[in-house]
């Protein structure tokens, strides 16, 4: 695979990743409460999640976990606990943004932080990427190559294409966010993006591998 190939792959890795799914939710909601840059900054989370499935994928174990219908299951309940666990955690808030009120570089660190290991933890534990990255991949990959070279290659493109779709979800939370202005205002969008990532987490309760 060159350099071409994975351009040519990027308008499909974008579609891809532009698809409303737990981690672009995380993206919105960022983007709402914290802002483009620490949105975008917490997408790394995201990465360093998809890039473990990458490696498994690359070896053969992704399609093992496909297989394994008890693996795929208790993945699937891990991760729609998650979601719902956010999702309530988010409709009970009260609070609108933590790095307002946290004010100093340590707090505004530790958010950052959290928020990183929010967007993992919600990647790593959702079956879905599993499916698209031991099935759909190797639709891309050429026999005749060394897969491990191509692996990378798409691997490295769909990456890129979830940072730009973080930024496109980011953006929007934050022109959501300019809307806000009372205590209600507040509580209702807080109630709407809880109610995000329970039907997230609902959604996933149906995935099948």
């Amino acid at each position: 695979m060159t350099l071409m190939d994975a351009v040519l792959f990027f308008p499909v890795a974008i579609l891809i990743a532009l698809t409303p799914g737990p981690n672009n939710f995380c993206a919105l909601n960022n983007g709402i409460r914290q802002g483009v840059i620490t949105a975008v900054t917490a997408t790394t989370g995201r990465a360093v999640a998809y890039t473990i499935f990458l490696t498994v994928s690359a070896i053969g174990l992704g399609a093992m976990l496909l297989a394994s219908e008890t693996a795929f299951t208790l993945l699937k309940w891990a991760g729609a606990a998650y979601l719902f666990y956010l999702g309530i955690k988010t409709w009970r808030s009260t609070e609108f943004s933590g790095l307002a009120e946290e004010g100093n570089g340590a707090a505004r660190k530790r958010s950052v932080w959290r928020l990183m290991l929010q967007e993992f933890l919600v990647g790593i534990s959702n079956p879905k990427a599993i499916l698209l990255f031991a099935a759909i991949f190797p639709q891309f990959i050429d026999a005749a190559k060394p897969a491990t070279e191509q692996f990378v290659w798409l691997g490295a493109t769909y990456l890129l294409a979830e940072y730009s779709a973080s930024v496109v979800y980011a953006l929007f939370g934050r022109q959501i966010s300019r809307f806000v202005k009372t205590s209600r205002g507040v509580a209702r969008l807080n109630k709407t993006t809880g109610g995000f990532f329970i039907g997230a987490g609902g959604m996933l309760m149906t995935a099948h591998a």
